[in-house]
């Protein structure tokens, strides 16, 4: 099985509709894909649910059904003010690495790691 996990940095909901694109194309071609999502990024987890109608926010509700999602930055989420809504939304917190997640905890699982 071939997996990669996509880090989502910014929180441009253009460039941040990408990873999503990317982790339903992998998906699809039998790639296991978690979408990690960091830094400014994480304010779309707040974002998307206060605003269902975004075309961002159906996609991002789909990534979470087909379990792409596989967390936020704990300490970005409080930061940026989406912490609640990251545990309201039952995401996993990522928070092994000083408060964030370790990219080199991917790489010793066998995913290759891309960063947006």
């Amino acid at each position: 099985m071939k997996k990669v996990a996509l880090f989502a940095f910014n929180g441009d909901p253009m460039c941040f509709i990408h990873v999503l694109l990317h982790a339903f194309d992998m998906h699809s071609k039998d790639y296991e894909v978690q979408i990690v999502i960091e830094g400014s990024a994480c304010k779309l987890v707040k974002d998307y649910p206060e605003n269902p109608d975004h075309p961002n926010a159906k996609l991002f509700r789909r990534a979470k059904e087909e379990g792409l999602i596989g967390g936020v930055c704990k300490a970005c989420a409080s930061k940026v003010g989406a912490l609640e809504a990251a545990i309201e939304q039952e995401l996993h917190l990522y928070d092994d690495m000083m408060g964030h997640p370790s990219i080199t905890a991917f790489l010793e699982k066998g995913y290759a790691v891309f960063t947006f």
